[in-house]
């Protein structure tokens, strides 16, 4: 795919056309774009510049945009060492009310405690925090485990919470954006069934851990205002092993109650959700084992879901991701909302290169990728802000270094059309159109007479010999006479972008 960048009048699109010349040639395609790379913007910021006692590491990020200009930011404050739970973990947080462009000072949401009084003999711990805001509520929930002398390797079965070597879930609530949190709710009952540590039963659930980043709130259909926090957990099977599944854990009254979904998948991780154009759930989880990522579709909104595949479009190292919907409030069955973004280390191998992902259809396909930090980073979470931006807080470098990273839509220079695209097709060439300021509802926001208006086209050269294109007709000036050879005509070969502005002379309205 080919970007070709005129700025044109709206109404253009609905009459290009194209003049093209074949010539046999062919280059190679281009290296990977730095972050820095036009177009659109690009800026972060480093939010652990420094460790502040008693931390010696920081891990695992969570993120939420709150609505108006207010973002939160969590991530483990790791205590002695960058170790897991039952590592004495405490969770930590900053917030932002200018969507990301400055954050208070560090403070502490739920404080783990070394007990070094008692060398540790009543340790507790709170580790890898997610996020689930009900928007209709105006509540935030924050999730996490709690460790006492066991992690997820290390747990017994039963859910006693009581039980030293028995992992716990909790979640803890917020009313006024993070500012202040109500005490811990252990639902540990609710997300580790079984109640014996020493006869498990099939269905029983030895280590679980709720899924960091960010849950979501379903928007279409019948369960729409239902929160979803993802789970993993390693379930005791029929012939008496035991397998890491995926599961929902998900509310319909405002967070009062939880319940569980079905177990899904064998060989799972940490697992995202995000609902789909149609309402549907894709879950996407971390494989296990590496290399890809694993896929299943709900459709009674988290509680079940359909069979487990790999996407091997989506390469992962073993790691932990985001996706997200890249328009959270388009309509239901829109070309927006079929829109999706997705984070993560960008390697089958390593934990490196954290880059973000588009799709168009709903992730059935990948259509874009664009690195956030180059060289060593690891996991990822992704929330659209207030101010129509992007942001993706994320590990960089090393077990100290948590990064905000903040872009527009422009900057992931996607091939997605639009409501208002209009595509041809003419001899071997591909070229589809639509307006850069999506976000503007002309029906809100009319354009003025003579106004220009940014215009982006795709162009994608499905022959095997060079082709060129001017625009020949529409709603635009400079025009192109076919045939005519002038500093608007461009020549696109197979896998080689080339990339023009132009600015627009007439009105975008129709005639």
């Amino acid at each position: 795919m080919f970007r070709f960048r005129p700025t044109i009048p709206v109404a253009a699109a609905a009459l290009l056309a194209a003049a093209v010349a074949l010539s046999p040639a062919a280059t190679p395609g281009p290296a990977q774009a730095a972050t820095s790379d036009s177009p659109g913007t690009f800026t972060q910021q480093n939010l652990t510049p420094a460790l502040v006692a008693p931390f010696a590491a920081y891990r695992i990020p969570a993120l939420a945009s709150l609505g108006g200009t207010t973002v939160i930011a969590a991530w483990d404050g790791r205590p002695t060492s960058a170790a897991d739970a039952p590592n004495p973990n405490s969770i930590v947080v900053r917030r932002s009310t200018d969507n990301g462009t400055t954050w208070s000072t560090q403070t502490t949401a739920l404080a783990g405690n070394q007990d070094t009084a008692g060398n540790g003999a009543a340790k507790t711990g709170y580790s890898d925090p997610s996020f689930v805001y009900d928007a209709v509520a105006g509540k935030l929930f924050l999730f996490s485990v709690f460790s006492k002398d066991q992690g997820f390797a290390g747990s017994a079965f039963g859910n006693s919470d009581a039980d030293r070597n028995v992992i716990s879930a909790q979640v803890s609530e917020s009313d006024d954006k993070g500012v202040t949190w109500k005490a811990p709710r252990l639902i540990t009952s609710v997300v580790k069934p079984g109640t014996s540590a020493s006869n498990p039963r099939t269905g029983d659930v030895q280590g679980m851990f709720a899924s960091s980043g960010e849950g979501i709130q379903l928007g279409f259909g019948a369960h729409a205002g239902r929160l979803v926090q993802q789970f993993a957990g390693n379930v005791r099977q029929a012939d008496g092993t035991n397998a890491i599944q995926a599961y929902s854990v998900y509310s319909d009254d405002h967070g009062a109650t939880w319940q569980r979904g079905a177990f899904v998948g064998t060989g799972m991780d940490e697992n995202k959700t995000v609902e789909l154009s149609d309402g549907r759930v894709l879950l996407n989880s971390r494989n296990h084992s590496g290399g890809d990522r694993k896929i299943a579709i709900s459709t009674d909104g988290g509680a079940s879901y359909g069979a487990v595949t790999d996407d091997t479009d989506l390469p992962d190292p073993g790691n932990n991701g985001s996706i997200t919907r890249l328009f959270p409030s388009a309509s239901a069955g829109s070309a927006d909302a079929a829109k999706l973004l997705f984070t993560n280390a960008d390697s089958t191998s390593s934990r490196v290169n954290v880059s973000a992902r588009v799709s168009c259809d709903d992730g059935a396909t990948w259509v874009s990728v664009r690195p956030i930090a180059p060289g060593s980073s690891a996991y990822s979470t992704a929330t659209r802000l207030a101010n129509g931006q992007i942001g993706v807080l994320y590990e960089s470098g090393s077990t100290t270094a948590i990064q905000f990273a903040r872009f527009d839509d422009a900057w992931l220079d996607d091939t997605c059309p639009t409501a208002t695209s209009a595509v041809s097709s003419i001899d071997g060439v591909h070229i589809s159109g639509a307006r850069n300021d999506i976000s503007r509802n002309p029906a809100t926001q009319p354009y003025a007479a003579g106004e220009q208006v940014g215009y982006t086209f795709t162009v994608t050269n499905t022959s095997s010999s060079t082709v060129t294109v001017a625009p020949t007709s529409g709603d635009f000036a400079p025009l192109v006479p076919a045939g005519a050879e002038t500093a608007a005509t461009r020549t696109f070969r197979p896998e080689r972008p080339t990339r023009v502005r132009r600015r627009s002379t007439r009105s975008p309205l129709p005639r």
